[in-house]
């Protein structure tokens, strides 16, 4: 009798589980399923009641037509060419400065890593204005005032921002990184680097030669959350870069450019005073933002399993 009420139990718990990660999965999957939909969804099943997931009328014209509203392929390209470069300088030094905090001992070094964790918390919108007049005229001790007179190099609506923040650790969640990079060399056994400093070794081969190479999971972690977070990032590139052709940028001005462009992609001219039909510019749109994170959902398919790995042995749980 107690076997038959541990099994019922047993099997009334897995049905609960079960339920709730396939109604948690449906509400997350939602608005992507959607969007796919949406995607190839012809114009003349907008209207139709009857249609609810599946068009009864698929079509590549809705691809198409985003693809060429967002100019879609040198967008990405230029898109992951800039967002790579920053991931990995951002990887590369936050490694360097976790591995100095969590190896080094220093006076204040304990304060710098506190204000390290204080960057986590301090929402970014509050350094808006020292980080664009800092970027506005830009200047290293004053090394362009004295030589040339001038307050400072504009960078800004340049890719210089990001670069500079990002190869010096102060980039997007940068702090949080630095923490991860921190926590896993300080579990790692101190032997290794007194080893290697009995052989000859200094700091900096130490940490290229030795402690790099033994943190794959902290790097595996950071990259990808750097590359999605840059990726997705609005904040910076809008402050930064309002001008440049970035993905982020390209999607917060999608429905305007949608607007503006259909009716002439569709060959009414831009002098016929035609306008575009709200619910298929709202189809292009959703079309576009499919488009914009097709690369993310590619990227997880490749990596989910690196990436749930690299979670778990690097600590970045509960």
């Amino acid at each position: 009798m107690q076997r038959v009420r541990n099994k019922t139990s047993d099997l009334l718990y897995s049905i609960f589980r079960y339920a709730l990660i396939i109604g948690i999965s449906f509400i997350i999957l939602y608005p992507l399923f959607l969007k796919i939909s949406v995607a190839f969804k012809d114009k003349q099943d907008i209207y139709n009641p009857t249609i609810y997931m599946i068009p009864q009328h698929f079509t590549l014209d809705n691809i198409k037509l985003a693809a060429q509203v967002m100019d879609y392929l040198p967008l990405l390209a230029n898109t992951l060419l800039f967002v790579t470069i920053t991931t990995l300088l951002t990887a590369i030094s936050c490694a360097l400065a976790g591995y100095g905090f969590a190896r080094f001992s220093f006076p204040g070094s304990n304060v710098l890593f506190v204000l390290v964790i204080l960057t986590i918390l301090v929402p970014t919108s509050t350094l808006m204005v020292p980080m664009y007049l800092h970027f506005r005229n830009f200047d290293i001790l004053g090394m362009v005032h004295l030589f040339t007179g001038r307050e400072g190099i504009n960078l800004l609506n340049t890719y210089w921002p990001s670069m500079i923040t990002a190869a010096t650790a102060g980039g997007l969640k940068a702090g949080l990184f630095i923490y991860i990079f921190r926590q896993f060399f300080k579990g790692m056994p101190k032997e290794i680097g007194e080893a290697a400093l009995i052989d000859g070794a200094g700091g900096f081969r130490t940490f290229a030669r030795i402690m790099l190479p033994n943190a794959i999971s902290p790097l595996i972690t950071v990259i990808l959350f750097s590359f999605v977070w840059q990726y997705n990032d609005t904040f910076y590139s809008a402050l930064f870069m309002s001008e440049s052709p970035l993905i982020s940028l390209k999607v917060a001005s999608l429905p305007a450019q949608a607007n503006q462009l259909i009716p002439q992609l569709m060959g009414f001219g831009s002098n016929s005073g035609m306008k575009a039909d709200p619910n298929y510019v709202a189809m292009i749109v959703d079309t576009g933002i499919l488009l914009a994170i097709a690369p993310l959902i590619i990227l997880y398919l490749f990596v989910q399993r690196y990436f749930v790995e690299s979670i778990e042995r690097s600590g970045v749980v509960g």
